[in-house]
């Protein structure tokens, strides 16, 4: 079921549901009205024609006369007179009889004064009358063929009128819904036509700051970290393949060129080099590719645990010097603690040990006593790292792309590098909610800061 036509009908249902109580309630208030108008003409009657017969003394011949003269153009009212003793001093019909009345009835009455209740359809009353020192009970009974006319009436009018307003309710529903639909159905139209080869489309936004257009504008947002993405992917595929030709084409060049003719066994022993080479640095680049396919993962597939930092720090300063056993690598504590929780922080431990190698590969590689050193430091909500060295530093131009991937400053050419390390860096230290800051003098050194939230 489309939104529309639910929307349709329970704005329908619930409109339906409204005048259903509103007619309710008309229709039961005029009922209990009707009620108690009948009952209060009753009691009127019946004292009306006690007051004839025992006031005024109308005899029981002419009461009678009015009463079938009556019948034969409305429904009169049928009265009784008793004594408290049960005694009938004056019926309208006898013969008729409508109440039948009995003496625990009359016994009743006098007791409550008054009593009123159905029979059938006809309404009866029972007072009690004093006149002259003597008590008296007076029955009145008869059909309100006017009321209940008035009220069937009433009932059918409101019928109609239901039936009708529901129909004409959910006619107005379609229509106002269609209309506030429209600009749904356009943003459904203009999204169709959006595909991969035309990102840059964008929908239509008004002033008004509705939902609709709250929608528009986030679709657009979305659109535009689409296209950002889509314009990242292919500059990442295009340095990529860059990145993969290069050792790969002089891999086959030189292994090509050894076929040409005969050559000395040192001759092929420095091809096989060169081409061992290559392959190193296509066995570097695909790793990082995949360290930084990793740091790019949804932060709810990666596995976080409790770890202690100074730890991870030590294992990456073993993993670097084993391959590299010139590298002068410190760690230092610039405070005390007692708190293991304050140089601990909730992470992943191959991540972020690949980030502190990156940075300190770094900053051993571009100095020329291949040094780094680590200080490790906390504040009250975050532990704080600095990677420090004496090299050659970072060019001003080059400090703001340091975190582009594939990209290489004007220092590339001091040691070798694909441009993934910072920027699978930055992308660690960011799925750990922490921040990263470089600050450089050329000459001087270069430190990265890291600061990440502690347990």
């Amino acid at each position: 079921m489309k939104i529309r036509l639910w929307l349709t009908i329970l704005f329908t249902f619930i409109t339906a549901a409204i005048l259903l109580v509103f007619a309710a309630y008309i229709y039961l208030s005029a009922k209990q009205s009707r009620e108690k108008e009948f009952y209060n003409l009753l009691n009127k009657e019946a004292l009306t024609k006690v007051n004839l017969f025992l006031n005024a003394h109308v005899d029981a011949g002419t009461l009678h006369t009015i009463y079938r003269n009556n019948r034969k153009i409305l429904n009169e009212v049928e009265v009784a007179i008793y004594d408290t003793s049960f005694n009938l001093l004056y019926h309208d019909a006898v013969d008729l009889d409508f109440v039948k009345e009995t003496r625990g009835m009359i016994d009743e009455i006098v007791k409550k004064k008054e009593i009123r209740f159905y029979q059938e359809n006809w309404q009866v009353i029972g007072i009690s009358y004093h006149f002259k020192d003597k008590d008296y009970v007076i029955t009145a009974a008869g059909y309100d063929e006017y009321g209940y006319s008035k009220l069937s009436n009433l009932l059918t009018n409101i019928c109609i009128v239901f039936v009708l307003s529901i129909l004409i309710i959910y006619l107005a529903g379609w229509f106002f819904v269609k209309r506030a639909f429209a600009p749904v159905s356009e943003i459904t139209r203009k999204v169709k036509n959006i595909s991969a080869t035309n990102l840059d489309l964008r929908l239509d936004t008004n002033k008004s700051k509705d939902e609709l257009s709250q929608l528009s504008s986030t679709f657009n947002e979305m659109l535009n970290r689409l296209e950002d993405s889509f314009d990242a992917q292919k500059h990442f595929v295009a340095n990529i393949s860059h990145e993969l030709r290069t050792p790969l084409s002089a891999i086959i060049t030189e292994l090509e060129l050894s076929q040409i003719k005969e050559r000395s066994l040192e001759e092929y022993k420095t091809v096989v080099q060169q081409a061992l080479s290559d392959a190193k640095k296509l066995a570097r680049l695909s790793n990082s590719l995949l360290d930084f396919a990793k740091a790019s993962y949804d932060l709810s597939e990666i596995h976080f645990k409790a770890l202690r930092l100074d730890e991870l720090l030590l294992d990456a300063q073993l993993q670097l010097q084993k391959t590299n056993p010139d590298y002068d690598i410190d760690i230092l504590f610039e405070k005390e603690f007692d708190d293991d929780d304050l140089i601990s922080v909730k992470g992943n431990a191959y991540l972020l040990q690949t980030a502190f190698v990156n940075l300190i590969e770094n900053g051993c590689k571009f100095s020329p006593d291949k040094q780094c050193v680590v200080a490790i430091s906390f504040q009250e909500a975050n532990v704080i790292l600095k990677f420090s060295d004496k090299g050659i530093g970072i060019p001003p131009e080059d400090l703001s792309h340091i975190f582009v991937p594939f990209y290489r400053g004007s220092n590339q050419k001091m040691a070798e590098g694909n441009g993934i390390g910072l920027p699978m860096t930055q992308k660690i230290i960011a799925l750990h909610k922490g921040n990263i800051f470089v600050q450089s003098d050329i000459g001087k050194g270069t430190v990265f800061t890291i600061e990440i939230p502690h347990l």
